[in-house]
């Protein structure tokens, strides 16, 4: 099973989406890309990652174009930006999805704030994709 997570920067939900959904089955082929991918992970993201006990400082932020040629059994943009400026993704997709997230990296205020945003996100991003791994890929 071959899942391709879209974002706009690739470096923030898309990554976090990415180390949940893998974390769930190791068996899968999991992805993440962006439409304009910053080049880097969000470090705020990277850690609170690491507070769940998942490890995503080795993921690269990749430019949706090198993912175009390939097969996708699903295709899942967590991002208004995303979905809206790739509707058409090129390429072989058996199901598009869209699960949208909050952008924790704009979360302006105190420390704790920003911080409590980004754990908000982590837990939605963790339910909203536990509930699609149960509902869409795992095996009886």
């Amino acid at each position: 099973m071959k899942i391709l997570i879209l974002c706009t920067g690739n470096s923030c939900r898309s990554q976090m989406a990415h180390g949940f959904l893998q974390s769930f089955d190791s068996n899968l082929t999991v992805c993440s890309a962006g439409t304009e991918a910053s080049g880097r992970l969000n470090q705020k993201a990277v850690a609170v990652m690491q507070e769940a006990s998942i490890d995503i400082s080795q993921h690269t932020s990749d430019s949706v174009e090198i993912y175009l040629g390939e097969e996708w059994d699903y295709v899942i943009t967590v991002c208004g930006g995303a979905n809206e400026s790739c509707p058409a993704f090129i390429g072989k997709v058996k199901h598009r999805l869209h699960i949208g997230f909050d952008d924790p990296s704009h979360a302006v205020g105190t420390d704790e704030f920003i911080w409590s945003e980004f754990r908000r996100v982590r837990e939605e991003i963790k339910e909203g994709f536990w509930k699609f791994y149960q509902e869409n890929l795992k095996m009886s």
